[in-house]
């Protein structure tokens, strides 16, 4: 357990740096799985958006452009403050809100309190297996029924899966930032008890990263 919260804590550190030297990293324009999700939350006739890792807010964004009520959560105050800045600058301040939260504890919201949640690459952070059990846990709780999660992860056919520094449980750290590579089977896992809808697979960015796009409802 220790070296869990040492490796959390070395990665929130990293994330922090790495903000405050590439301000708005990941640009503007939103991820194509936040695209993606944009429609399938209007059909599901959502209003209220959890995002988990939002980082400096270009999905989070996205999404209150598109009309949604937003909730961004992420480790890094200073991804977060980079994404109230660029909420002031697009004039969509009143449907954002940002809270500094950390995953591997308990979301800052009541039960059946959001329509959707969206989480693009933050369950194949560096948590374990049980916290990414504990972390769905959560959003089932948050979420209204019938409501819908869709979430992104690389898989474990990236190829940076087993490169760099192993730390078990399926985690590779490489060039500063530690995986955690998700098999098919911890998807199924996770699904029990929802409707798995999707689970689609994609390529992003330059290596490229292989990851699955997953959507899966709360039932009513």
């Amino acid at each position: 357990m220790a070296d869990e919260k040492e490796l959390a804590e070395v990665q929130r550190v990293h994330w922090q740096e790495t903000y405050t030297a590439h301000p708005g990293m990941y640009g503007e324009q939103p991820s194509a799985p936040a695209v993606h999700a944009a429609g399938v939350f209007r059909a599901a006739g959502a209003n209220d958006v959890l995002e988990l890792g939002a980082g400096h807010g270009r999905d989070a964004l996205f999404f209150a452009r598109e009309g949604f009520r937003v909730r961004a959560t992420d480790f890094s105050a200073t991804g977060l403050d980079q994404l109230r800045d660029a909420a002031r600058a697009q004039d969509v301040t009143e449907r954002v809100t940002t809270v500094a939260h950390d995953v591997r504890n308990p979301l800052p919201l009541p039960d059946a309190s959001v329509d959707a949640v969206f989480a693009h690459m933050l369950l194949c952070m560096a948590l374990s297996t049980p916290e990414i059990h504990a972390l769905v846990d959560e959003v089932r709780r948050v979420l209204r029924p019938g409501g819908v999660f869709v979430y992104t992860v690389r898989h474990t056919g990236d190829a940076h899966c087993g490169a760099g520094v192993a730390h078990g449980d399926d985690i590779y750290e490489h060039g500063g930032f530690a995986v955690h590579f998700f098999p098919r089977e911890l998807v199924d896992a996770l699904a029990d008890g929802w409707r798995l809808d999707e689970v689609f697979a994609f390529e992003e960015g330059d290596l490229p990263r292989r990851l699955w796009r997953v959507t899966q409802t709360l039932p009513r």
